[in-house]
């Protein structure tokens, strides 16, 4: 699905493209390939190329054509991992200003919104871009708010109860959080590529790169910080486990030791030789107290030594 969008006062649709406007394509359909290889003429090695979902933020040249990718954070609702990263293509070539992405996501429709609420006026292709990359900056961060809340209760429950659901739970957002690190840090080398590309040309705007760059790292700062909170938290409930399992065992072990002493001497004077109190009336009473007796013994000794 494409749309025709032209800056006056933040981002209006439009019914047709015109040049310099921004032409924003998300879950591209046959007709949209065959508008912008056919019309728009963007080489079609820039098309397959955004198309990799693994694709790394970078810069590319073709002829007069530049190819800017930048990753963005995305949510997906019931899938295993809760949060990733896609790229997005930036497709310029002097009046033609295109964005291509694979998946439909929250970031285009929310930054033209706030275009418009804000009444920003962009003035070129790089402050375009730029603002993209301010704008995944933005969504890193509050996802990441969305995942500290996803942290905390999955910590809460493990304190209930640890079981695997919840290990496995925290072992996704930390894969989630590898996946924020590597994207956040790939956007902002992409945008020291743009800063030597777009030098001395007027399109450079040194305020909005400054603002920019201090928005990715406060949030790899965040990424950084949340990924060593739930290391820690982990690496201390595996811990736990590994204790709550030794624990277990010592008890078990315990426990074996005390029923054995009854049962070895019920063993003994099962023989079949001769052994005192075999003919006494109280042979039995006598037993069995000896064997309880022995028992509790055991178990004092094991309460001192805390294996129980």
């Amino acid at each position: 699905m494409k749309k025709f969008l032209f800056c006056e006062a933040g981002y209006k649709e439009i019914d047709h493209w015109v040049p310099n406007c921004w032409v924003s394509v998300e879950n591209p359909d046959n007709d949209d390939f065959r508008f912008l290889t056919e019309t728009l003429k963007v080489p079609e090695s820039f098309i397959t190329d955004i198309a990799d979902v693994d694709e790394r933020p970078r810069t590319e040249t073709e002829d007069d054509w530049l190819l800017t990718v930048v990753r963005i954070p995305l949510q997906q609702k019931g899938n295993s991992i809760p949060f990733i990263t896609i790229p997005i293509g930036v497709i310029t070539n002097g009046d033609i200003i295109v964005s291509l992405c694979y998946h439909q996501t929250e970031l285009i429709s929310d930054f033209i919104e706030y275009t418009n609420k804000k009444n920003i006026h962009v003035d070129n292709k790089l402050e375009l871009i730029l603002r993209l990359i301010h704008s995944s900056a933005v969504w890193f961060l509050k996802y990441l708010k969305q995942i500290n809340v996803e942290e905390n209760s999955a910590e809460k429950e493990l304190e209930k109860s640890i079981r695997n659901e919840d290990l496995l739970r925290m072992m996704k957002l930390q894969k989630t959080l590898v996946y924020f690190n590597t994207s956040i840090r790939g956007n902002e080398a992409t945008i020291g590529r743009l800063r030597t590309i777009f030098q001395g040309t007027g399109y450079l705007d040194n305020d909005l790169v400054e603002d920019v760059v201090i928005e990715l790292r406060q949030a790899n700062s965040t990424v950084n910080i949340y990924s060593d909170i739930l290391t820690g938290t982990m690496d201390a409930f595996a811990s736990i486990i590994s204790n709550n399992v030794n624990t277990i065992m010592k008890r078990m072990t315990s426990f074996s030791i005390i029923l054995m002493l009854p049962t070895l001497i019920a063993s003994f004077y099962g023989m079949n030789v001769s052994f005192s109190l075999e003919k006494s009336p109280f042979a039995f009473g006598l037993i069995v107290t000896f064997s309880i007796l022995l028992s509790a013994i055991a178990f004092v000794l094991f309460r001192k030594i805390k294996w129980f």
